[in-house]
């Protein structure tokens, strides 16, 4: 006798049954859930924060030295913090950087080319936690570790969830309410 027929035997009404066949219907939501709901726990969470972050690396209507710190610190350190001395490479770079973090949440919150914006985000964020580790110098507490027991540390911990949300949005799409179901039905 199968788990499943013997908890129906048990369970009055055949309640497990109820419950599984329940379950299956909700599975068919899945990628709609996700899609919709990982937009919106995006935007509540995390877009704020990299719209503030992008906010800092702006100076009137240009980038500020703010930003060429902040993405590469040690060479802003060897160059007397006069961002002339980087180069057209470290303009392109900040500039890039600094319009990737207005942008690609964007594109996310309003879910126009959600996959390839959440590979995008998913990008940012490991070249913005290598630019901590390495550039900044982040201690071992900082960055944490997998599996210690302390789910508060800046890197692993934190920044894998992130992850994690950007890469359900990869896997799934935007979901039923978005630009890009709008974008590619009217294309099909």
């Amino acid at each position: 006798m199968t788990a499943t027929r013997f908890a129906q035997t048990r369970l009055p009404g055949g309640l497990l049954a109820h419950f599984e066949g329940l379950a299956a219907r909700l599975a068919g939501w899945t990628p709609a859930l996700l899609g919709t709901g990982g937009r919106l726990v995006f935007a509540a969470v995390l877009a704020g924060h990299f719209w503030r972050s992008a906010l800092t690396k702006i100076e009137g209507f240009g980038l500020s030295s703010g930003a060429y710190a902040q993405i590469f610190p040690g060479a802003m350190e060897r160059a007397g913090y006069d961002t002339s001395r980087l180069g057209p490479l470290a303009d392109l770079v900040v500039a890039a950087g600094t319009l990737a973090e207005f942008l690609l949440p964007l594109l996310l919150i309003v879910g126009a080319f959600t996959r390839l914006a959440a590979l995008g985000m998913i990008g940012f964020i490991v070249v913005m936690s290598l630019t901590d580790i390495f550039g900044h110098g982040l201690d071992a507490e900082s960055i944490g570790a997998l599996f210690d027991r302390r789910p508060d540390a800046l890197i692993f911990d934190q920044r894998l969830l992130w992850i994690w949300l950007l890469t359900c949005l990869a896997v799934t799409g935007a979901g039923p309410v978005s630009l890009d179901r709008f974008i590619f039905r009217r294309r099909a």
